[in-house]
């Protein structure tokens, strides 16, 4: 367990905290646990900026920590973002639309995973500006729902991560297909005719 990847796993372990913090806020209206539900996701957040400076500065870099970040990012966004989008009447609900197009393109991603990974063996996954765009963007969505600052701004921010979401989605598709159509094991098998 290298430094970054105890970070990590620090993150992972704030998610619980914070989705417990913001249903209470929810059901009591205790001013307290939304300023603790923000501080649970801001240094969640921020501490993902930190595990992977130190990853890279001190080359940490690990197959344990290629999944955990993401996972710690996937885990914190997409709770916070299913728990802002229903009715709390306290906190201006998130559209619809946003969680649909995060939830959709992680989980197609992760079938995609799956598929290559038992059809060609190994998966090349190859980071994108956009898609490290849209998590910032979600993040500061979320950040700016908590805070409760004007709303129309929030409509804004929401379009603009859901926007690039989609498009990020679709390159990690695009660079999907391209592994599975360069893989001998997505061809036919040797001696035998077309299904």
């Amino acid at each position: 367990m290298t430094t970054a990847n105890k970070i990590t796993v620090l993150r992972i372990l704030l998610v619980p905290f914070f989705i417990s913090l913001l249903l209470i806020y929810g059901k009591s209206g205790d001013e307290l646990h939304r300023w603790l539900a923000l501080a649970c996701f801001g240094i969640a957040a921020a501490l993902d900026g930190v595990d992977g400076y130190i990853a890279r500065r001190f080359h940490q870099k690990s197959e344990l920590g290629a999944v955990l970040d993401p996972l710690a990012d996937k885990l914190l966004l997409v709770s916070a973002l299913i728990l802002l989008g229903l009715e709390h009447h306290r906190l201006t609900p998130l559209p619809v639309w946003v969680n649909l197009t995060v939830i959709s393109r992680d989980v197609l991603l992760v079938l995609g995973l799956g598929v290559i990974h038992f059809t060609v063996g190994s998966v090349r996954v190859r980071p994108r500006w956009t898609g490290k765009c849209a998590t910032v963007l979600q993040m500061a969505l979320v950040l700016w729902c908590l805070l409760k600052w004007p709303p129309a701004i929030q409509t804004y921010l929401a379009l603009a991560s859901t926007v690039l979401t989609a498009i990020s989605g679709s390159q990690y598709l695009w660079d999907g297909i391209r592994q599975l159509s360069a893989s001998p094991r997505s061809g036919p098998s040797p001696g035998q005719g077309p299904r």
